[in-house]
């Protein structure tokens, strides 16, 4: 199966102003785990995660008032559509991550999650040791 099979072409996008409680309200809403960062002043975008708001607030920090543009990734790791899950799958454990910005010809079609791999080995039939016989 390849990353175009499984990644979101619907993606979440924000700015650096934004606070933390509304890109998590922002991502509640549509069910993402993740939200590309647009910038005027910046080429690429760049991504904020739940794990980032998460360690943002589990360090005391206001979501109300703490801005993405403090608690975004720098860079984001991108990967193509013709890759195999499996690349996608080693490249995210590999780097600790788990969003892949989807990318063909320089265009962003897509993010691709962990969750979203999971869905789709399950949906084919895998299965693990621990699955009832």
């Amino acid at each position: 199966m390849e990353v175009r099979e499984g990644m979101s072409s619907v993606v979440l996008a924000v700015g650096p102003g934004h606070t933390l409680r509304e890109t998590a309200t922002k991502m509640t809403e549509k069910g993402t785990g993740a939200a590309l960062v647009f910038d005027d002043e910046s080429p690429a975008p760049r991504i904020i995660t739940e794990r980032d708001i998460l360690n943002a607030v589990g360090t005391g920090k206001d979501p109300d008032s703490e801005k993405v543009g403090d608690h975004m990734s720098e860079s984001v790791i991108s990967a193509e559509p013709s890759w195999s899950l499996e690349q996608a799958a080693e490249e995210m454990v590999r780097r600790r991550i788990r969003h892949l910005v989807v990318v063909e010809r320089g265009e962003l079609v897509g993010v691709l999650s962990m969750r979203d791999i999971v869905r789709c080995w399950t949906q084919v039939g895998a299965t693990s040791s621990m699955s009832p016989p």
